[in-house]
């Protein structure tokens, strides 16, 4: 089995990295600036423990990857750029594992792959400089199970997951994979909140965000009872996961936010918010729930990014004024 993680940044390149560490085959997909650093002087990953300097193929376009047989694809790109991904595939008849936040990536390579697989990614990293991914997770890189779309757990579910727990994470085969990553989305749903309103906030700003946050979850936990949609609670989640996958530092670097925070800190002009709060206002556009905080997040992180802003450029305050209007 050779794994081909498509898109190397912080959570492919982490899956790279640390299977190639532990023997496995990997070829790396990448773009620009990061796949010209990554064939140079290979990936440096660092972790809370070590430091990995990696060595693999690196592709810069996907019509070019010299696919096998014995491939399986990570698919671990944002959501909005899944569909020009796969259709630029020179095969699509390979394993692909949908390693992504949302639950439209595994409907998307449905449309045009036979073999789809759900991945629930628990993985803090950071890739803000080319060549270098920052893997913060202790006492495991990352949580990581794994089961086939739309149900079921088969050989290629459990190799998987063989070969991810015998390279610094923890993975298991899940059956129903998609309760999980219903349960994983809701959890994402602050993911603009931090883009918009940055790290950096006073106590008063901190609640304020911390309120904005649990009314996007209602908002989609009543958009899920109305849908029919079943996840995994909070204690299925708590017990699953536990003290597996902590925050540490990183050669003395400070936390940095997370994915979305991320892709803006990058100077990105799309974010993944339309498929993640945007997610939820669909559903409540479809059965007629309200969800004006998470159609403002949606909306409001869109245009800061077209406008090339910054992390933190919101306070939340303006956000809270705007809901009321």
């Amino acid at each position: 089995m050779r794994f081909v993680i498509l898109g190397a940044g912080a959570v492919g390149g982490t899956i790279g990295g640390r299977l190639a560490d532990s023997g496995y085959d990997v070829l790396l997909l990448a773009r620009g600036a990061h796949a010209e650093a990554m064939r140079r002087d290979g990936l440096r990953l660092a972790t809370p423990e070590r430091v990995i300097q990696v060595r693999v193929p690196v592709v810069g376009r996907p019509a070019d990857l010299p696919l096998r047989d014995d491939d399986v694809l990570l698919l671990t790109t944002k959501t909005q750029d899944t569909a020009e991904l796969l259709d630029a595939l020179p095969r699509r008849d390979l394993p692909v594992v949908c390693a992504q936040n949302g639950v439209e990536n595994e409907r998307m390579a449905l449309r045009r792959c036979e073999q789809v697989y759900a991945m629930v990614v628990m993985l803090p990293a950071a890739h803000l400089e080319p060549g270098h991914v920052d893997a913060q997770g202790t006492p495991y890189s990352g949580l990581l199970d794994v089961g086939r779309y739309v149900e079921g757990a088969d050989e290629t579910a459990s190799a998987v997951a063989a070969a991810l727990s015998s390279s610094g994470f923890t993975s298991e085969p899940v059956e129903q994979i998609m309760r999980w990553k219903y349960a994983k989305l809701l959890r994402n749903l602050g993911n603009a909140l931090q883009a918009l309103c940055g790290l950096d906030l006073d106590d008063a700003s901190l609640k304020q965000v911390m309120d904005l946050d649990a009314q996007a979850k209602e908002e989609a936990v009543a958009c899920y009872d109305a849908a029919g949609i079943d996840w995994a609670s909070d204690e299925e989640w708590l017990a699953r996961r536990g003290k597996l996958v902590e925050w540490a530092p990183v050669e003395g670097r400070d936390r940095t936010g997370g994915s979305t925070w991320q892709s803006l800190a990058r100077g990105a002009a799309t974010l993944e918010g339309d498929y993640l709060n945007g997610e939820i206002a669909l559903l409540g556009r479809r059965f007629g729930i309200a969800t004006p905080v998470n159609t403002l997040l949606q909306q409001e992180a869109a245009a800061l990014a077209r406008a090339g802003g910054r992390p933190g450029s919101v306070r939340p305050q303006q956000l809270i004024d705007r809901l009321a209007r």
